[in-house]
Order: C-alpha cells, then sequence, then structure tokens
C-alpha cells in the first residue's frame, strides 16, 4: 500500500484540498497514516495511526495537520 507516496507527489494546493474537505480529510490522513504504518510497523507510528483513527475526525487534530503539511510539506508523525 502506497498511498503516503501518491499523496505526497500530489501538489501542495491538492494535499490541502484534500485535507480541508469534511470527511474525506479524515479518510485520506487514515489512509497515509494506515499506509505508512504497514510500511514501518513502527510502534509510533501505530499508536498516532490509532488515535487518529479515533480521535481525528474533529476539526482539531485536523488543522494541526493542515498547518503542519503546509509549513513542511508533510503530515506530523508521518
Amino acid at each position: 500500500m502506497a498511498f503516503d507516496s501518491w499523496f505526497n507527489s500530489q501538489n501542495r494546493l491538492v494535499q490541502v484540498i484534500l485535507l480541508v474537505i469534511p470527511f474525506v480529510g479524515w479518510v485520506v490522513e487514515c489512509l497515509v497514516r494506515l499506509s505508512i504504518m504497514l510500511r514501518t510497523q513502527s510502534v509510533l507510528h501505530i499508536v498516532v495511526f490509532l488515535l487518529f483513527l479515533f480521535v481525528g475526525w474533529g476539526w482539531f487534530l485536523c488543522i494541526i495537520d493542515l498547518i503542519y503539511l503546509v509549513l513542511t510539506g508533510h503530515l506530523i508523525f508521518a
């Protein structure tokens, strides 16, 4: 599963649009984090995936991720 590679290869504007759309942003974040978790199998990535799976549907974590994406070019802890 290389969804994170696909997401990171997209234009920054496309990434922002995908994260801003309600529910779509949560699904995209979960898919990116799932892809990274399956590839690395790191404890940190497993915990972050579970956090975004259960709590990430709220706007707070999405806004933090969106700001971090605009500043650095990738999602936080991804």
